[in-house]
């Protein structure tokens, strides 16, 4: 009877040792997926600055070393600093039209 009940943990030992292996290459898979997928956007973010091959070296030794480089770029802007920027002149417009809507009211109960 012993020997059965050591055999049976045995093979409970061999499906968990087996089950470990499977997740463990799950888990390379999924950070080798994790580090395609960051070197992708690294990629894409790059492409978007707009910088000469030859220029690209010496901005990242420049951002390596704390300092911001003057980029050049072909114009493009940050869309979340355009965004930024764009919110006062919505406002004022709104503020401006909604004058002018309580002047033509104005005018129309006269």
């Amino acid at each position: 009877m012993a020997i059965s009940k050591r055999n049976k943990i045995q093979a409970e030992i061999d499906k968990a040792r087996e089950r470990l292996m499977e997740q463990q290459a799950r888990l390379r898979e999924l950070e080798s997926k994790k580090t395609e997928a960051e070197n992708m956007e690294i990629v894409d973010i790059v492409r978007g600055l707009s910088i000469p091959l030859d220029e690209l070296a010496a901005a990242l030794q420049s951002l390596k070393g704390g300092a911001i480089p003057a980029v050049p770029t072909s114009g493009q802007v940050d869309p979340k600093f355009r965004n930024r920027k764009r919110e006062p002149e919505i406002a004022e417009n709104n503020g401006e039209n909604g004058n002018a809507e309580n002047t033509n009211k104005e005018d129309e109960t006269e």
